[in-house]
């Protein structure tokens, strides 16, 4: 017997037992999903025939892990609980993995977020958008993944800071690919931040921001979301094919004049060439940035004059094409940058003409310089000699005096002998002494 049978005959019965006038329809409570419990405080059950969930509670920002009770009234806590429970806690999120669960009542205590739901999941899976193809190297790609619980895309507040996206390429190495000796290599990850290409934080979908600035050949792209409690992995083959837009800086044959010309070429066999448009920024001294558009293309290969430049020194152009693939595929491609120089031309030498009149110049100022120290060394000569002189007959001057002096005095020596002048000197001294020194008296 079906169990609305039986309500229908419990129905009929109380009718029939029930005075008349006093009867009333019994009111049913409000049938709860088995993948949620939003039960009064945070309880929840689960059977018997659950072999492994994963539990899913949202929290207030900030708050602390929420506290797990079993049925048996024993605790769990976010670094206290059993080696089958694996338990990841975020800024806003719980996420608990349990094994063999106990069947009953559970109850969660925490700070969980009022009118939230708490997720009971049985399975985790990821579904991870596959490259298109053909894909081009550097070329801006917009891709999505998912966290799949129970078949359902998981959406919560902090769920992109608990699940850890990782994008990987590993080349198949092919022979005459670019990419033969390469490895496997880190090329991006997958975030729900809204920043950059992911639109929308925290709504379930992880937009993956891959670097497609790698040698082209055979690849295989791994893509793998992680934590303590799960690990997913998502494996798919594919071929990185060159551009199919180049832009080339031509070599300038008069670098003076200022004027250099880009050589653009467009492979009309895997792109629609009305649809494709160039984007570049001169970049250049004195903080020049300038942008250069080209939208309508004539032929697949096309010339851009980029405008002249006056300022000496280093530059360079960043370019980005958009176009539409045969297939119908809009693409963005990131074109290698390129470079030139505006140098300074050299001083122009002197003329014949010139070189003659500085060489004039120059014989005459030497010649000027041989006169000029001609002069010095001849009067510095007469000067000296002229000072040599004078000293030379003041000391002959001074030997005929003293000569002279020397005969006056060896003249009078023979006139008058030693010791008439000893006489004479003591008649001079004893007069001296008859004089009298002594003062008069005063009267």
């Amino acid at each position: 017997m079906t169990a609305s049978r039986m309500r229908r005959l419990i129905i009929i019965f109380l009718v029939l037992l029930s005075p008349v006038g006093t009867w009333q329809p019994p009111v049913y409570a409000e049938s709860v999903k088995a993948s949620q419990a939003s039960e009064l405080k945070n309880r929840f059950r689960i059977d018997h025939m659950v072999d492994k969930l994963t539990l899913v509670i949202q929290r207030n920002y900030g708050s602390a892990p929420v506290v797990v009770v079993l049925p048996d009234g024993s605790k769990w806590y976010s670094n206290r609980h059993p080696q089958t429970v694996k338990w990841v806690d975020g800024l806003a999120a719980d996420m608990i993995y349990i094994e063999n669960p106990m069947p009953g009542p559970w109850q969660l205590l925490g700070d969980i977020t009022e009118g939230s739901t708490i997720q009971k999941i049985s399975d985790l899976d990821i579904e991870v958008e596959p490259f298109p193809q053909p894909l081009f190297q550097g070329e801006r790609l917009k891709v999505t993944a998912r966290l799949l619980g129970d078949n359902l895309t998981m959406r919560m507040p902090g769920l992109d800071f608990m699940v850890e996206w990782t994008a990987k390429f590993s080349s198949q190495h092919v022979t005459g690919d670019d990419n033969f000796a390469t490895g496997t290599i880190i090329v991006g990850a997958y975030k729900d931040n809204g920043e950059d290409l992911d639109e929308v934080p925290d709504d379930g979908v992880f937009t993956g921001a891959t670097n497609l600035d790698q040698p082209t050949g055979h690849y295989s792209l791994n893509v793998t979301a992680r934590n303590n409690l799960f690990e997913r992995e998502y494996v798919m083959p594919f071929v990185l094919s060159k551009q199919p837009i180049t832009a080339e800086m031509v070599p300038n044959t008069d670098p003076l004049k200022g004027i250099w010309q880009i050589q653009l070429s467009v492979d009309d066999s895997q792109v629609l060439l009305e649809q494709t448009h160039f984007l570049f920024e001169l970049v250049g001294p004195a903080g020049l940035q300038l942008p250069i558009t080209l939208q309508d293309l004539t032929t697949a290969d096309q010339t851009l004059y980029l405008p002249k430049v006056s300022d000496f020194g280093s530059y360079r152009v960043k370019g980005t094409a958009v176009s539409t693939t045969k297939d119908g595929r809009e693409i963005v491609l990131n074109l290698p940058e390129m470079f030139f120089n505006l140098i300074e031309p050299p001083t122009p030498g002197p003329t014949a003409e010139e070189l003659a009149i500085q060489a004039a110049e120059k014989a005459k100022l030497e010649e000027q310089q041989a006169k000029d120290e001609a002069i010095f060394w001849i009067i510095t000569v007469n000067v000296t000699l002229l000072l040599l002189g004078i000293i030379g007959f003041v000391v002959w001057r001074k030997r005929q005096t003293l000569a002279k002096a020397m005969a006056v005095a060896e003249e009078r020596l023979k006139q008058n002998p030693p010791d008439e002048q000893v006489a004479e000197t003591q008649t001079e001294s004893i007069d001296l002494d008859d004089i009298d020194l002594t003062m008069p008296d005063e009267k």
